[in-house]
């Protein structure tokens, strides 16, 4: 499937890469893989099962029964677990902090690889996460790393949630970011790197279509269709 044209973003929590991801799939018509909820879901399954997620082999246990659908829609991804809507709960802060617990686990990272990949359908496909370019897609036509600092990326986290009616402080904010861009970056396997021939994109001081025209204007013109 390496005709098929696939563009990765990666980066940390809050940078806007799902964002970003959804705008330019939208103009390209292009597939969108959520990555992050794709682990989301795995950390939720094993929450629901009481597995603990210190254990690599507790939560890998849980694993075999889940049973997960993704579902594309207009706001990017209906997520199901067994049966069961849950786009809502996956977008949840506990369950974030949980699937970053479980995204440095191998053997979780190796079970839901062909998940990922499996997303790589025609006419193409846009996937954010932390390993796109990296390691799920590493002949990706296109690889972004888009970054910002912790201070922008925790406002736009309390809008986000603030918009969904959940109350937070900035404060506790900054401290789950921060711990976070730590597990992230320092987990031994597939850590979160930016590739060595990504297109490195600072959104701090950019909006979302300053952003996108600058994927954009680094993409070949065989993936322009959209």
């Amino acid at each position: 499937m390496t005709d098929i044209p696939v563009i990765t973003i990666d980066g940390p929590s809050g940078a806007g890469k799902g964002t970003i991801a959804r705008e330019l799939a939208s103009e390209l018509c292009f597939h969108l893989l959520d990555s992050g909820a794709v682990y989301r879901a795995a950390a939720l399954h094993a929450l629901d099962c009481g597995a603990d997620l210190d254990t690599e082999s507790s939560v890998m246990s849980a694993l075999v029964s889940m049973k997960a659908t993704f579902i594309p829609d207009v706001d990017g991804v209906q997520v199901w677990l067994n049966e069961r809507n849950v786009t809502y709960d996956i977008r949840r802060e506990t369950t974030g902090n949980a699937a970053s617990k479980v995204a440095v686990m191998p053997l979780v990272r190796e079970s839901v690889l062909d998940e990922q990949r499996s997303f790589r359908t025609s006419p193409g496909l846009v996937a954010d996460g932390r390993d796109m370019g990296t390691v799920v897609f590493p002949d990706a036509t296109l690889k972004v790393f888009l970054s910002a600092s912790v201070e922008v990326r925790a406002e736009r986290r309390a809008k986000q949630l603030k918009d969904k009616g959940i109350d937070v402080t900035m404060g506790s904010l900054l401290q789950e970011i921060g711990a976070r861009d730590e597990r992230d970056s320092s987990r031994e396997h597939s850590p979160l790197v930016a590739a060595h021939d990504a297109l490195i994109i600072d959104s701090s001081d950019l909006s979302i279509k300053q952003v996108v025209a600058r994927i954009r204007s680094a993409l070949p013109q065989a993936c322009m269709a959209g």
